[in-house]
């Protein structure tokens, strides 16, 4: 006779049979279904889910969406509203503060859990804290999960144990490690929360904020979503992005394209081509990996896989998405670097108050062309090439002694692939206060950077076509050019186009002086 055996399958059936409480996914900055750590765990077992998306502007503060983001923003969210749809769940739209309605949309449905990412963004981890304390006093838990980042910065130390300053040692840190788990494909169906109640479970206690939340007019909600287009995200008067929705497919399956396109077309040639702003060498992956419509753990393994395949420009770009990472956990362990320089030295940097400058850097009138290209192209699509964002970004801290948060507040209003962590770092790096900075004494010359990277003059012809008629040998500095060669291409400055606001050689002497004297200052 066999032993008897523990009455498993009857207490299985005991427990399954028992009702599950359902789990909040909290949307954020990971707008997508494949390869979704949160939305996962919250399937788990067969619960039932309640999508959200909460815009917090005020918690945000002034890194709440600039204009270009709330466009993207729009067009993501109705994306992800009908991919969701598609599978059967709903996606709750909410406007205001987080700590009030992921509380009062938990209690509605008696969740158990709440799944949501864990993101670098300072005020996002403070927030993160207060809706975990708020939840914890109805017994519901936030769970975060890494749905931003390929590694997690607790653990990805150096052999010191302390936080990576330099981007080399960090990209082998990064290629040795464990590589991050494979991509998970989208859920076909979606085990959703009805939406015809919106009251909470008998045996469910209310929030221990409840009369705050009772106070407000916003509990007559339950369950209802906001309107999409009741947030106003949208430019309309002007509509300056009229022309946007033929460049960009936001959403999860325009990320998917982009990439699929960029493998098939663009990762061979990435290595040699994606310095050359005339081509469509990059990826532009970039707007979709900064609303999380695509993995960086689905980008890296197809690279991956592809440089096993042998793909030239496949390491080039694996090492681009590490700089993205490296960006990441700056931020992380740095929450200040949005504001302060990484480098205190540079508290003491004599910047220059320059509304003017500014102002043409930012309208593209500084008469330097692969500047004004630049800027130009990025309040035109939303978008600049790297190369070219290093040159004017350099431009501005450097030839004007603008500071760099000036820039990095202009880049994040108006780029579509606005990124706190990457905008700060990148920024940081231009001005020398940054990590794995540049020498000081390293100053683009705008003149030399566009007859290398743009020597047919494709690029500043495409953005300032008033220089159109220049030989490529003129073009990228008209004022060497004689007065009649000018005249014969339509070129009049003051008027066709600009003079340029700086001389280059000044401005580049003028920064060396402010820089050296900041260094001998610290000496």
């Amino acid at each position: 006779m066999l032993p008897d055996r523990p009455n498993t399958e009857r207490k299985s059936m005991s427990r399954t049979s028992e009702p599950t409480r359902p789990s909040l996914v909290w949307f954020r900055d990971d707008l997508r279904l494949a390869d979704h750590a949160a939305l996962r765990a919250a399937m788990a077992h067969g619960q039932q889910v309640l999508p959200v998306y909460v815009l917090d502007e005020a918690s945000a503060g002034k890194w709440g969406p600039g204009g270009a983001s709330r466009w993207w923003l729009h067009h993501s969210l109705a994306a992800l509203e009908a991919d969701l749809a598609l599978r059967g769940a709903p996606l709750i739209l909410r406007r205001g503060a987080a700590i009030e309605e992921i509380p009062r949309l938990a209690h509605a449905v008696g969740a158990a859990t709440v799944h949501t990412s864990g993101a670098a963004l300072p005020w996002a981890r403070r927030l993160d804290r207060a809706v975990a304390s708020a939840l914890q006093e109805d017994g519901v838990t936030l769970t975060r999960h890494r749905t931003t980042m390929l590694f997690n910065p607790a653990t990805l130390r150096t052999k010191a144990g302390g936080n990576y300053a330099v981007f080399t040692p960090f990209s082998r840190a990064c290629f040795t490690h464990a590589p991050p788990p494979s991509p998970v494909s989208a859920p076909d169906r979606i085990a959703s929360v009805s939406l015809s109640s919106s009251t909470a479970p008998a045996a469910s206690k209310p929030p221990a904020s409840s009369k705050q939340i009772a106070a407000t007019p916003q509990v007559s909600k339950g369950l209802a979503s906001d309107r999409l287009e009741a947030w106003a995200l949208l430019p309309k008067h002007p509509d300056w992005a009229a022309d946007w929705r033929t460049a960009w497919t936001p959403g999860e399956a325009g990320a998917q394209l982009r990439l699929r396109e960029f493998l098939t077309d663009g990762l061979g040639g990435y290595a040699e081509r994606r310095d050359i702003p005339g081509q469509e060498g990059t990826s532009k992956l970039s707007p979709h990996l900064a609303f999380g419509e695509i993995s960086p753990a689905q980008i890296w393994h197809a690279a991956t896989t592809a440089l096993h395949a042998g793909t030239k420009g496949a390491e080039r770009f694996l090492t681009e998405l590490l700089w993205r990472e490296f960006s990441h956990h700056l931020l992380w362990n740095q929450p200040d670097l949005p504001e302060q320089p990484l480098r205190p030295a540079f508290d003491g940097m004599p910047w220059r108050d320059d509304p003017a400058g500014l102002a043409a850097w930012q309208q593209g009138r500084t008469g330097i062309p692969i500047v004004d290209a630049g800027m130009r192209q990025l309040w035109q699509t939303g978008w600049m090439h790297n190369r070219v964002r290093m040159i004017v970004a350099s431009f501005l801290v450097k030839h004007l002694l603008v500071p760099w948060r000036a820039g990095a507040a202009w880049f994040w209003d108006t780029l579509v692939d606005a990124d706190l962590a990457s905008n700060s770092a990148g920024w940081q790096w231009v001005a020398g206060s940054g990590a794995d900075a540049a020498p000081y004494f390293r100053i683009f010359n705008p003149v030399l950077q566009g007859r290398k990277f743009d020597p047919d003059g494709a690029y500043v012809r495409h953005f300032v076509p008033e220089l159109g008629q220049l030989d490529p040998r003129f073009i990228h500095a008209p004022w060497e050019v004689p007065a009649c060669v000018l005249g014969a291409a339509g070129v009049a400055f003051g008027h066709t186009y600009p003079a340029p606001i700086v001389d280059l050689a000044a401005g580049r002497t003028r920064a060396l002086a402010a820089f050296a004297a900041l260094r001998d200052a610290v000496a």
